[in-house]
């Protein structure tokens, strides 16, 4: 199966793609992403640009293993993508072409 494209920030109707690539990933493979932190580490390993730098202080303390800590919680990762980098009107847009 394909790697996810990288996801840089600043094309947000690209994360939803991203997290759904990821997905597949793990859905796939659930012997290697068993964990949560397994999904959360793979995924930052794509993450570039303003989202790269997001990511790195969080990246300097990988040795917190707190579960709900961001890297091992995928559910707090992906949400926190979505507020920080995802489209605010997805929904709206979504509806609009649906209309069209």
């Amino acid at each position: 199966m394909k790697a996810p494209d990288s996801f840089d920030g600043t094309q947000a109707h690209k994360l939803r793609g991203f997290i759904q690539s990821c997905q597949l990933i793990f859905h796939n493979d659930q012997a290697n992403f068993f964990s949560d932190r397994k999904k959360v580490l793979y995924s930052t390993s794509f993450l570039t640009g303003r989202a790269g730098k997001w990511i790195e202080p969080y990246l300097s303390n990988i040795s917190n293993e707190d579960p709900s800590y961001l890297l091992n919680n995928w559910p707090l990762f992906e949400s926190q993508l979505f507020t920080l980098f995802g489209d605010p009107n997805e929904v709206r847009k979504a509806e609009e072409e649906l209309d069209n």
